[in-house]
This record gives structure tokens, C-alpha cells and sequence, in this order.
């Protein structure tokens, strides 16, 4: 396994213990974006009774592959802990259900119900509205530069 670690002999670090500020760091910024988008759809989704983390849930279920707990856990990078009492809120919503599988009864899937069909439906539209808000004043480069740049991110993390 490597050493996550930067090499301290590289002329290359853009942090170090001199020049670090926590307010300033690619962490805390991150944060602090995703706070906000995460607060701006728990805004827009209180009249359904649905919560920014419940969206997400139900995002993953209706726009990706993932047909169980532990596949959205990877998704969604939650624990499993949180994972279960987040679909046991959805499920008791009726928006999701658990459906033993008839081939290997441990082997739980998920499946969104109507009413959570219904609910994914809207959040496009949820999305895009605040997303946009969100992004006033980029241009659509500057767009395409940060999501590259995001990805990096995620791939330096990965690698």
C-alpha cells in the first residue's frame, strides 16, 4: 500500500504547515459548497416530506445500477449503519421496499415504489433549479473546468 502522503522533497506542495488555513482549505470549501446545495434541496423538498440526504438515497435508486444496501453504500460513501436507518425512513415513507432475493434469500434488493418513482421524477427539475442557482455567473467553461478539476480530485483519492 502507498503512502498517501505528499513527498515533503517535492517542489510541488500546495500545502504545508506554514501556508495551511483552514478556511482557505480545498476541504473546508468543498464542505462548505455542498452544505449549501444540501441545504437548498432539503428547502425545496420540504413540502414532500423529504430530506437533501433522503433525495440522494433516492437519487442513486432511480438514476444508477445499484440494487443493494451495500452497492448504495459504495455509492453514496455512507456506512452501512446509516445507510439502513436512512431506507428504514424511506421504506416507512413507502418510497422504497426491500425484496428478498428468490435465488439467495441473503441477498436483500431494493426497489423504489410508485410514490418514490413519483418523488424521483421531480428532482430533475429540484437539481437543475438549484444547481443553477448555485452556479450564477459561470459560464459554461468555467463549468466543465471545475467538474474536471472535481474529478482529479476523486481520481488522485481513488489512486
Amino acid at each position: 500500500m502507498t503512502d498517501p502522503r505528499p513527498d515533503p522533497t517535492a517542489d510541488t506542495l500546495l500545502y504545508t504547515p506554514e501556508n495551511y488555513t483552514p478556511t482557505e482549505s480545498v476541504g473546508y470549501l468543498l464542505g462548505q459548497a455542498k452544505g449549501r446545495i444540501t441545504a437548498a434541496i432539503d428547502a425545496e423538498m420540504a413540502p414532500y416530506d423529504i430530506t437533501g440526504a433522503q433525495w440522494i438515497t433516492l437519487l442513486h435508486l432511480s438514476c444508477t445500477e445499484v440494487e443493494t444496501a451495500g452497492e448504495l453504500c459504495k455509492r453514496a460513501c455512507v456506512d452501512t449503519g446509516s445507510m439502513t436507518r436512512m431506507l428504514d425512513r424511506l421504506e416507512k415513507k413507502g418510497l422504497v421496499q426491500r425484496v428478498r432475493c428468490c435465488e439467495d434469500r441473503r441477498v436483500v434488493r431494493l426497489r423504489m415504489t410508485e410514490a418514490g418513482e413519483k418523488l424521483a421524477a421531480l428532482m430533475p427539475d429540484v437539481a437543475s433549479r438549484v444547481l443553477n442557482h448555485h452556479l450564477r455567473g459561470f459560464s459554461r467553461d468555467e463549468l466543465e473546468l471545475l467538474k474536471s478539476l472535481l474529478r482529479r480530485i476523486i481520481a488522485n483519492a481513488d489512486g
